[in-house]
């Protein structure tokens, strides 16, 4: 899943698509997901409706987006091997190097086509409401949305940041990972197990330096 624009290589703004066919507006985020818990976490795992998992990130923008790329991004992705779609996550790290070949190139036109605005911001009068929005962080789509009353106080929040809707993948790619490895010893099945997390996010680097690896062969 993953932001989709008509004109652009979508990162702030546009429609959540999947490789499934779902084409909806953000504020229908929740209508269509959800999270859960799980008896051996603490940390919330995004889900479908149906229960099912979903990806969200590079290889998703990726393969949902390649056809708004800009030039000096295609003929860069060609020329590390990649093609229209890359469905190996081992290969995350390449796809991000392309990403960083477009929004170079997204941010020279905007500085380009810069013209100062009349004011900084935009003024807006206060009033009950509520709001969604969704962006593309690097390991993927964060979905916000919330309630404020007459005052602006914000009464109810709701985050489902990509972390917590990739949870589900990484743990099904983990079983696929230690399974094709079990030949391995256990610190290469570890090692292996660390940077199976790392393909989908990066922001818990760190912490999969303290992955305690229990590895049963009875």
């Amino acid at each position: 899943m993953a932001l989709r624009h008509p004109d652009e290589y979508a990162i702030h703004e546009g429609r959540l698509v999947t490789s499934r066919g779902l084409d909806i507006a953000v504020p229908d985020f929740l209508k269509h997901m959800d999270e859960e818990h799980v008896p051996w976490s603490n940390a919330l795992h995004g889900v479908a409706r149906d229960g099912s998992a979903h990806h969200v990130g590079p290889l998703a923008r990726y393969n949902l987006n390649y056809d708004k790329l800009g030039v000096l991004a295609k003929d860069a992705a060609q020329a590390v091997g990649l093609g229209a779609v890359v469905r190996n996550p081992f290969k995350s790290i390449v796809v991000r190097a392309v990403e960083l070949v477009q929004v170079c190139e997204d941010a020279l036109a905007l500085v380009r086509g810069y013209a100062e605005p009349d004011a900084p911001f935009v003024q807006a009068d206060i009033h009950p409401g509520e709001g969604h929005g969704c962006t593309e962080a690097p390991r993927g789509i964060c979905y916000h949305r919330y309630r404020i009353d007459a005052a602006g106080t914000v009464q109810e929040a709701r985050i489902v940041p990509p972390t917590a809707q990739n949870q589900k993948v990484i743990e099904l790619d983990l079983a696929k990972v230690v399974q094709a490895n079990l030949s391995q010893p256990d610190e290469t099945i570890k090692w292996r197990a660390e940077q199976a997390i790392r393909n989908y996010d990066p922001c818990i680097s760190c912490a999969t330096h303290f992955l305690k690896l229990e590895v049963d062969r009875g």
